[in-house]
């Protein structure tokens, strides 16, 4: 194949149209010259297909088969380290491209890349938490994310079931576990992907809601309490790879927590044990009290 037929397969889009002559001026190249490689394309399983008419044209279909990937060898090793990685990870949106992606694309490789990664497969293993999830629903929830679509779901919390309706703003992934922060009402609340059952997409659409990434870098209009802590030098290099604490300079760290965060900031220190001491405020001092008598109260 080349050069040409395989820049215009990279070109063609499910969005849009291309008539021949387009081509042709893009490529510099007659019309005629244009069809015949489009006819190739065709020949070859490319999924074209042909609107006639004023407005008609050559488009490609959405679920549309990409050419394949022209990788180095290291490249193609770093490929299935990656989706070995993934494979460990539950319920991944579109996740069902895994197996099929690492079958097939394994089966272009030359034999003794094939082997290679055989023998890698033995010395390389990536260890999450799984959790437990009933139903895959990342995949729903990042469409209605992307398409700012209302959602309606049962969700499990610590008072049981109950149906709520929100506007996803996306969804991430986090110790084994995926989230979804999303609005409902006018606030924005932090759902477990793996609580939520019997999701259903509703017809209302809200353009205002932001993407995750915006929201993720906005800042939070709560107002917060100064709070520091004291880690010892184990827990510092314990809380560097800690998202809430990595900011840590020295072996302490300070930082704005709205009160009503200071439950889930607890019981995040009590995973420290003796590693970290709350120095103030006073408030978060008792909380992190009462979750440790709570758990000594059991063995009294």
């Amino acid at each position: 194949m080349n050069s040409r037929k395989l820049a215009i397969m990279r070109l063609m889009d499910s969005r849009k149209k291309f008539t021949a002559r387009e081509l042709a001026e893009r490529f510099d190249v007659s019309v005629r010259t244009i069809q015949r490689d489009l006819d190739a394309l065709q020949a070859l399983g490319f999924p074209l297909y042909t609107e006639v008419g004023v407005n008609g044209g050559y488009q490609v279909l959405p679920n549309r088969i990409l050419p394949p990937l022209q990788l180095t060898q290291n490249e193609a090793l770093g490929l299935f380290m990656m989706i070995e990685y993934l494979q460990q990870v539950p319920d991944f949106p579109y996740g069902s491209m895994r197996e099929h992606l690492a079958e097939q694309y394994f089966s272009t490789l030359p034999q003794d890349v094939q082997d290679l990664i055989v023998r890698m497969r033995e010395h390389v293993t990536f260890v999450q938490h799984p959790g437990e999830h009933t139903e895959t629903l990342t995949t729903e929830i990042l469409n209605a994310a992307i398409d700012k679509r209302e959602i309606e779901f049962t969700y499990h919390s610590r008072n049981g079931y109950k149906k709520t309706e929100a506007y996803p703003i996306g969804i991430y992934y986090d110790d084994g576990y995926w989230y979804m922060p999303a609005r409902h009402k006018e606030r924005v609340l932090l759902y477990r992907v793996d609580r939520m059952q019997q999701l259903k997409l509703l017809d209302s659409i809200d353009e205002s809601i932001p993407s995750l990434q915006a929201w993720l870098k906005s800042e939070d209009d709560r107002k917060g309490v100064e709070v520091v802590l004291q880690f010892t030098p184990f827990g510092t290099r314990l809380a560097h790879s800690d998202v809430l604490f990595h900011s840590i300079q020295g072996n302490e760290w300070r930082g704005l927590v709205p009160p009503e965060e200071f439950p889930f900031t607890a019981r995040k220190l009590l995973a420290y044990g003796a590693e970290v001491k709350v120095i103030s405020p006073p408030a978060l001092q008792q909380a992190v009290r009462e979750m440790l008598e709570k758990s000594l109260n059991q063995y009294s």
